[in-house]
């Protein structure tokens, strides 16, 4: 009997079978893995539903209110005091007795030096001496006047040589004179030897040691009178326009805790040549701690007007074009903002959205504390968000 037939079937239905069990296994397989792949999605969306929202302190939210908002022109500059003097030598010869040193202060009249005066008093001996002798020649030529006159009248000389008397009396008379002007200028030349304090004030500089020999114009120091400063800026002529002399103005001057209060005393009316701008003098009255060249920078005040605005440190600029952080309906939105006109309300820098979408009169903004958020994020600000100050 032959069996090859029976085992040929059977090897093929073997082989059918592990092919289909091949394929149920492929099957099975993909089945798992897209349910593991379904799985994993699912947790994600679970997690991503799941997602805490970010919470704002009331510090971090300001609303868009309704501020009067000052318009300011910004202004720099250093502090100048009034009134600087610089003392010089005005004779020629040694200085001394110069104590004085930087900072110490002077009244105005005291004696701060010397300049070695013994040629000064030779001269005014010598000039003295001269003066004496034009003087004996004016009592010489009056006593030959006074002889001549009586000569002439009794006809023993002639009215030519009363003549040449007269002018030699005229004569000795201006060498007199002269003799005396130039007497004042050796007292004077004495009287520069000593340097007095013009002002009262304190010392600034020492230019000159004892001992030294100094020309006549020759620095020895600089003085100044802390008692009133001025602050010079220069603005453009569109800026300065908006600008008039008794205008007020509020300056930070470095090194001092609190602004100070300053006014418009004088404007330039030239254009300065180089930088086409045009220069105006604040006054600032004297506080401690002021110093001559302190960096001053403030703001003039130009007027006021009632605008819806937002501080200026909630605009940001890390896209092309500056825009705020606001929250709608939950979640953060940017929203563009066009800088308008700027001013103060109160301490702080303010900017005007009047009439800008998406920032009516109410809504809240993050201020720049709470960093940047990325749209659409979730968040949750609490009532007592803090409205921007309306005070002037």
């Amino acid at each position: 009997m032959n069996t090859t037939p029976r085992r040929t079937s059977r090897l093929r239905w073997i082989l059918l079978a592990l092919l289909v069990l091949g394929l149920a296994l492929g099957i099975a397989r993909a089945i798992g893995k897209r349910a593991q792949q379904q799985k994993v999605a699912n947790e994600a969306a679970t997690q991503l539903q799941q997602a805490p929202v970010f919470e704002l302190g009331s510090s971090d939210v300001v609303r868009v209110t309704a501020t009067s908002l000052s318009s300011t022109v910004p202004v720099s500059g250093s502090l100048k005091a009034l009134q600087t003097v610089q003392i010089k030598a005005r004779v020629a010869g040694e200085l001394q007795d110069f104590v004085k040193r930087e900072g110490e202060a002077v009244r105005a009249g005291e004696v701060i030096a010397r300049i070695d005066s013994a040629d000064a008093q030779a001269r005014v001996r010598q000039a003295e001496q001269q003066a004496h002798a034009a003087q004996a020649q004016v009592a010489i030529a009056q006593r030959t006047q006074d002889n001549n006159q009586a000569l002439v009248r009794q006809g023993f000389i002639s009215a030519t040589a009363l003549e040449t008397s007269s002018a030699n009396l005229a004569a000795a008379q201006a060498n007199h004179q002269a003799a005396l002007a130039a007497l004042d200028i050796a007292r004077k030349a004495l009287t520069d030897t000593v340097l007095k304090a013009p002002l009262s004030g304190q010392i600034s500089a020492r230019l000159a040691q004892n001992g030294e020999r100094l020309g006549v114009d020759a620095r020895i120091a600089e003085m100044v009178d802390l008692s009133a400063f001025e602050v010079e800026v220069a603005l453009s002529p569109a800026a300065a326009a908006r600008v008039t002399a008794g205008q007020t103005a509020r300056l930070r001057i470095e090194g001092l805790d609190r602004p100070v209060e300053a006014r418009v005393a004088r404007i330039n009316p030239s254009v300065q040549a180089g930088s086409r701008s045009v220069l105006l003098y604040l006054q600032v009255a004297a506080q401690d701690g002021m110093r001559q060249g302190l960096f001053a920078q403030g703001d003039i005040l130009t007027g006021q007007q009632e605008v819806a605005a937002i501080p200026l440190s909630a605009v940001r600029n890390d896209k092309p074009a500056p825009y705020v952080q606001v929250v709608r309906d939950g979640k953060v939105a940017h929203v563009a903002v066009q800088l308008q006109r700027q001013g103060m309300a109160g301490e702080e820098p303010m900017v005007d959205v009047s009439g800008q979408s998406g920032l009516e009169t109410g809504t809240p903004v993050l201020r720049a504390t709470a960093g940047l958020i990325r749209e659409g994020t979730a968040v949750k600000a609490g009532d007592a968000a803090p409205k921007a100050n309306s005070q002037p």
